[in-house]
Parts: structure tokens; sequence; C-alpha cells
């Protein structure tokens, strides 16, 4: 194999190149807002399928729960890419997207583990794999199809569009989760309510089926299999065919690896931080990731426009670089607005924690020390600390005071704790900033949100002319969804357990550091400079 394809001998019309990108971009949309759906609703998720009296372990399941699906993307990726390079990209991704709704819906039909045991976490599991399968052959086929119809000179302004539908999954499960909230009254959500959103994926899945099924395959692949140029085995091609070996480490490291921590670490690490440790008041939380996403969104059409003038390479360099040096004050500017109260007490009030054996097993139900249930709480509070060795004093040190945590019984044990930090000026109440704080996070979030842009906006396009046609939707997908899937998909579950380890809410921002540090490196070297151009140019 040392040619590519013939071209196509028809070129798309405006009218159908719009509806290309508007059926894509839909399905996108809704395909994402199935699996964000998930994350946005994670604590309830907890509180019915993984119930545990440490509350650290119950969010860790429900993030190992979200890791899962995420895990299965490759795999999704291998099965769909094999048959969009076989068989067609239109109707791939027509399977996916059912798929995808049809498990999203079962989620929100599964009895809770209070009624069935066991079996409830494993339903979750079992539905999760099948999202992750789904996902993993939908957005190579809704890329590479946009990229197929589109002029050469707008590749990387109309594929933007896909990856803006990425944040308009994640901005839709939040419009419906808050419109549940206000028709639903709050206890009924509590308990039944937040099933609604599930179910409500499929009447997604009918509106993306209609859209799609009038959509006409690529004229790239027509040509090729005109030609009977398409691939025998697309998998095993993606290996041998020369070069690709190099193509699939620098898509996976230099640009999945980037886009995908920044992403995530964008939505849903300022998700949680803000609902969790800095103790936001849910609702204004949604709207406020609502209102950030929503804008955020036109980010990356511009990026993608401004890629088909200077090339792919310069705007991942920039927005990765930025990540490296913003990363950090962006999350401390949140935090100093989002509850400053704690901030200025665990500055004047440092938390010492002494005892021997102190350590904190994050997975485990209960801890095996006094010191060890003792981290679970301040963990579990969102309150930093530090430790002191192995001590024979079992002690809380709060700024001048300290506790004797020995004589506690595990009844009374937080609750006494919870006291004597609030008598040092810890504030455990529900927070809600003042307008101009929010505002000023939302300038934060919109931050993140063009670090996001720079990295992503183009991507679609440059991976689509990274490699040749008749192996494009496997030698595409298979890099970006193990990146996206176990860089990015477990994230928030390695993150949250660096947290937990540490007793610093910051402290899992480094993994997101170190991803993006490397995968720069790795951009530098592999990705090629100067303006976009098709893979037929350059077999190297």
């Amino acid at each position: 194999m040392e040619s590519a394809p013939t071209q196509p001998d028809r070129e798309p019309s405006a009218k159908e190149i719009r509806l290309v990108i508007a059926a894509s971009s839909a399905g996108t949309v809704f395909e994402w807002y199935d699996f964000f759906i998930y994350g946005t609703l994670a604590g309830l998720i907890g509180a019915a399928f993984f119930p545990s009296d440490n509350e650290t372990l119950q969010t860790l399941l429900v993030w190992a729960g979200f890791a899962v699906g995420f895990g299965f993307r490759p795999l999704g990726a291998i099965l769909f890419g094999f048959l969009g390079d076989r068989l067609g990209r239109k109707y791939t991704f027509l399977v996916t997207v059912t798929l995808m709704g049809v498990a999203t819906a079962g989620v929100g039909l599964i009895p809770t583990a209070a009624t069935i045991g066991i079996a409830a976490p494993i339903i979750v599991i079992c539905f999760r794999i099948l999202q992750g399968l789904a996902l993993g052959g939908e957005y190579g086929g809704a890329a590479i199809y946009v990229a197929e119809h589109a002029p050469p000179e707008k590749r990387g302004y109309y594929t933007s569009y896909i990856q803006a539908s990425v944040v308009g999954g994640f901005v839709l499960s939040i419009i419906v989760v808050l419109a549940c909230r206000a028709l639903i009254p709050a206890e009924d959500f509590i308990e039944w309510g937040w099933r609604v959103p599930f179910l409500l994926s499929l009447i997604l899945l009918g509106i993306s089926l209609w859209m799609r099924f009038k959509l006409s395959e690529s004229p790239v692949f027509e040509a090729m299999k005109k030609a009977g140029e398409t691939a025998g085995n697309p998998f095993v091609e993606s290996f041998t065919y020369p070069g690709n070996k190099k193509r699939i480490f620098v898509a996976l490291f230099g640009v999945t690896g980037i886009l995908t921590t920044i992403w995530y670490t964008a939505f849903f690490s300022s998700l949680s931080f803000l609902r969790g440790p800095m103790r936001v008041e849910e609702g204004l939380v949604e709207i406020i990731m609502l209102v950030a996403g929503a804008i955020a969104m036109s980010f990356y059409l511009v990026v993608g426009k401004w890629s088909d003038r200077v090339g792919r390479k310069k705007p991942i360099i920039i927005g990765a670089l930025l990540t490296l040096v913003l990363i950090f004050p962006l999350f401390w500017g949140m935090g100093s607005l989002a509850n400053p109260g704690l901030q200025r007490s665990a500055e004047e009030a440092p938390v010492v924690v002494s005892g021997a054996d102190c350590s904190f097993d994050p997975f485990a139900e209960v801890q095996a020390t006094p010191c060890g249930r003792v981290l679970q709480d301040l963990t579990a509070l969102g309150v930093p600390y530090d430790l002191q060795g192995d001590s024979a004093d079992a002690t809380i040190a709060i700024g001048s005071s300290s506790l004797d945590y020995s004589a506690l019984d595990d009844a009374d044990r937080r609750g006494t704790i919870q006291s004597a930090l609030e008598e040092q000026g810890y504030d455990f109440s529900v927070q809600t900033p003042p307008l101009p704080n929010i505002l000023g996070i939302i300038v934060l979030l919109l931050g993140f949100g063009v670090l996001s842009a720079l990295t992503y906006g183009s991507v679609a396009a440059l991976l689509a002319e990274m490699f040749p046609p008749q192996i494009r939707y496997s030698s595409l997908s298979i890099p970006y969804h193990i990146g996206a899937g176990y860089l990015g998909g477990f994230l928030p579950l390695i993150a949250s357990y660096i947290v937990a380890r540490t007793g610093d809410v910051y402290a899992g921002l480094w993994y997101t550091w170190a991803v993006v540090a490397f995968g720069a490196l790795v951009a530098w070297w592999g990705i090629k400079g100067g303006p976009p151009r098709d893979f037929e140019d350059d077999h190297a």
C-alpha cells in the first residue's frame, strides 16, 4: 500500500455540506449528552448505585464507573473503525448513536442498590461498557465524515463544529438537569427524578437517527469503493502502513493526550471542585458551568478557522504551553472566589494530624487505624492537612488548638472534628458567592475554554489529514480513543485519588500537568508545521 486512493469524482454541494455538518454535530451533541449525563449527576448516581459509609470511596466508585466506559472506547474504536473503513462512514455511526441511546436510557431504568443489591452497580457498569463501545466509533465517524466532505481550505473550520458539539453535549446535559430540577420537587428529583434525563435520550436518539438517515455516504469512501481500494483489514494495516506507527504515537500523546486532559480538567474537574471542596450550591454550579460552556463553544470554531490559515500545529503548541503556566493559577483563582473563607482558614489555622500508622486508603470501606479514619473525615470535609510522621500522640492540631482523637468513637468522631474546625473559623455551610465572584469564576472557566479550544478546535481536521483515507477511520479512532479513554477518562478517578491521598484539593492537577508536558514535547517533535495539507502531500 503506497499510494492514496483515487480522489472523489464529485464535489458536495453547499446544501449537502450544511446538512452534513448539522447532522454530524447534532448526533455528536446527543451522543456526548448521553455520556456526560452520568458525570453531571455523579452525586445522585453514587447514592443510588454505589452507596458507602466512606464518602470518598462512594465518589471514587462513581468515577470508576465513569472510567470504565472510557476504558472500552478503544475496543469500540477498533470494532467500528474496522466497519467504517470496510462498510462505510454513514451506516457505522448510525449504529453507534443507536447503541449509545439505548444504553443511556437503560441506566435510567435500573433499580437502586437498595432494591436489588450488588446487581445494580454491575448492570450500571455493563451499560457504561456499551456506552464506551458506542463512543469509540462515534467521534471518528463524525470527524471523518465532515472532513471528507469539506473543501481543504475550510476543513479546520467545518470540522471544528464537531469539537464544539462535544462541549454542546456537556451543556445540554446541564440544561436538561436544570430543567428537571425546576419542574420536579427536590425530594422527588433525588428519589426518582434524576432518571428522567437518562430516559430523554430516547427522544434525542430518534432525532439523531432521522437526521443521519438523510445523509449520503462520504464521497471519499464512495471513490475508494468504486476503485476497489478499500482496506482488507483496516486494523492490521493501521500498524503496517509506512510511517503509520509514528503517526499513531503522535496522535495518541501529542494530540489526544493534550486535548483530553485539558478538556476534562476544564469541565469535569472544575465541576467537581466547585461542588465538592468549595461547597458551592449545586444548582449555582450547574448554571456557572452552563454559561461558561455555552460561551466557550464559539472558541472552538474560531480556532478551527484560524488553523486553516496558520496550520494545525501552532494552536496546539500554544494551548499546551499556556496550560502548563496557567492551570494552577486558574484553579487557585476559582478557589479564592468560590469559597474565600476556606482558603483563609486553611492559611490561618492549618491542620496537622499526628498518630501511629497514619495513612488513608481511599478504597477501603473502613480505615484500619484511628488516624486513617480521621484523615477520611478531613478528606470528606474537603479540609487540607499535613501529616506529622509516626507519632505516639493521637492529635489534630488546628491552628493554635489541639484535639485528642484517640478517645472518640466512630459515632461522634466526625461531628467533633467538624465542630473543632468551625471553632477555628472553618465554614462548612453551602456557599453562594456574590455576583462579582460568580462572574470572576465564569471568566476563569472561559480561560480554560480558550486553552481547550486551542488544543482541540483543529484536531478533527489534523487527524483526518494525518492518515491515509483507506484506513483513516481505524487509524484515527484507535489512538484518539486510547488517549481519550485512558489518559482523559481516568482523569477524574486519578485526580480524586491523588487529592484523597495528599489532602491537597489542588494536587490532582499535577496529573494533567504531567500529561500535557509530555504531550507538548511529542507534538513539537511529531506534528508537521506550516499550512494544512492533505495526506497525499506527505507520506513520511
